[in-house]
């Protein structure tokens, strides 16, 4: 899985913010637009391109992209 591309999903997600802030590092939780709505679009799309089923819990103990991409990878 690359995490380039996992990334730039990520980034799908999110309307209105930049995708050149979108880093491994990235606190995704303290970006501006970050609301339950994004949490449930990102679990749908781990589960599309990953087929992978993350759960709340798993957005809830992560911080960074880097923390949800290690999350996917593990259940791959």
């Amino acid at each position: 899985m690359d995490l380039k591309q996992f990334i730039a999903n990520f980034a799908e997600q999110f309307e209105d913010t930049d995708a050149s802030e979108f880093t491994p590092e990235t606190e995704f939780k303290a970006l501006d637009e970050w609301c339950s709505l994004i949490a449930l679009s990102i679990i749908a799309m781990v589960d599309e391109e990953y087929d992978v089923a993350l759960k709340g819990d798993d957005i809830r103990k992560s911080k960074t992209i880097q923390d949800i991409f290690n999350i996917v990878n593990e259940k791959v």
